[in-house]
């Protein structure tokens, strides 16, 4: 996928959010998230929007606190959302491709351009899909280039950071294959943040497979993964450490 793919992913899915915390309202439940209700969930990722906005527009170089969300709620809040998604795809559709800014992974990208647009499309794509299950209704499809784009971004851009909590005392290794779409990655697990690589390697003590997009809901701690195969409780360990 390229950046331009990733940009239109990325306005499809905010207004995709948008319609569906509008229908459920901001006082439902988002099942995938216990803690949160449908405003959380728009206070949080409008903020997330603005912030990002603000790395590209201003081609900002060092890194900034978020901002904090309006005391709005109800339609009110849905359109300041909605406002925040248009700010974000404005600022990344009319940047420079060669604009100089912020990132915080070490995923392997071309440029801050590219970073920022690919983030903020799965990260829509991800609270898209919290306010669809907040609805109830049947939850908008995942393209499996996209599910696998995101799977890699989360093994080797997130848990490639210090801040990883996904380690063991004694090394381990943990194959995660997308059954679909011919892409598997083996993860080194020790008590330093874990090692992704690209292609099946050495034998795994334990490996995570399913459909992309159901492997890709899975890592990120919303849906259960579809099949576990060896070792179990590496399997647990994701659960209990992998969130981001």
């Amino acid at each position: 996928m390229n950046t331009a793919d990733f940009l239109q992913t990325l306005d499809r899915e905010g207004r995709l959010l948008a319609a569906a915390a509008s229908a459920a309202g901001t006082d439902a439940k988002v099942p995938p998230c216990p803690e949160w209700q449908v405003r959380d969930l728009l206070r949080h990722t409008g903020a997330v929007h603005r912030w990002a906005t603000g790395f590209v527009a201003d081609a900002c170089t060092e890194p900034r606190p978020f901002g904090d969300p309006p005391d709005l709620d109800g339609d009110e809040l849905v359109g300041w959302y909605r406002d925040s998604h248009r700010l974000l795809v404005d600022a990344l559709a009319a940047a420079p491709a060669d604009v100089e800014c912020w990132t915080f992974h070490p995923a392997p990208i071309p440029s801050p351009l590219a970073f920022w647009t690919r983030r903020q499309a799965h990260e829509t794509t991800i609270h898209r899909y919290d306010a669809e299950a907040a609805l109830g209704d049947t939850v908008s499809p995942i393209a499996p280039d996209f599910a696998v784009d995101g799977i890699d971004e989360l093994l080797r851009g997130f848990h490639a950071r210090s801040r990883s909590r996904l380690r063991t005392p004694q090394p381990r290794v943990l194959r995660v294959r997308a059954v679909d779409a011919d892409a598997v990655w083996t993860v080194r697990l020790t008590a330093d943040p874990p090692l992704a690589v690209p292609h099946a390697g050495e034998d795994a003590d334990a490996e995570l497979s399913g459909p992309a997009d159901e492997l890709y809901l899975a890592l990120w701690n919303r849906r259960p993964v579809p099949s576990v195969s060896g070792d179990r409780s590496l399997a647990a360990l994701w659960r209990e450490k992998g969130g981001i």
